[in-house]
């Protein structure tokens, strides 16, 4: 609405046009008038009427080592409740224990013959592709 008022041409059903007179703008005004107002915060800095929010805290640390053997602490994702109590390795699958939680592996590290080694030399090759293609116009 302020661009057609600046720019003096309005957008019609036969295509654009000039615009007649513009409005007389009293004195000490904009012509932009559309713009979004500040949001307005009733009570103000702790005043009468303000939201209380609940202010984010970080977790607390467990320092106690039985609590920290016998549960997994911070697998709760709820305000209420407990950890979860963990259970006998003989109650957990054999391919939990396999799994790599380090670094991950190079591609000198990984046998050839293997899917992870032709996943992972695809990854550097569409890696190398981009940083090469990255510099070129077209």
């Amino acid at each position: 609405m302020a661009a057609r008022r600046l720019f003096g041409a309005t957008r019609t059903w036969a295509g654009w046009r000039p615009r007649g007179l513009l409005d007389p703008v009293p004195p000490g005004r904009h012509l932009a008038r559309d713009y979004a107002k500040r949001p307005v915060i009733k009570g103000g800095k702790g005043g009468k009427g303000g939201v209380v929010s609940d202010a984010l805290k970080d977790p607390e640390v467990c320092t106690d080592p039985v609590r920290l053997i016998t549960y997994a602490m911070g697998v709760n994702i709820y305000k209420e409740g407990q950890d979860v109590v963990l259970k006998p390795d003989a109650e957990y699958p054999e391919w939990l224990f396999q799994m790599n939680v380090g670094p991950p592996k190079k591609l000198e590290e990984l046998d050839p013959e293997t899917r992870e080694y032709w996943r992972l030399l695809r990854k550097h090759n569409i890696w190398r592709h981009n940083r090469l293609s990255k510099n070129q116009k077209f």
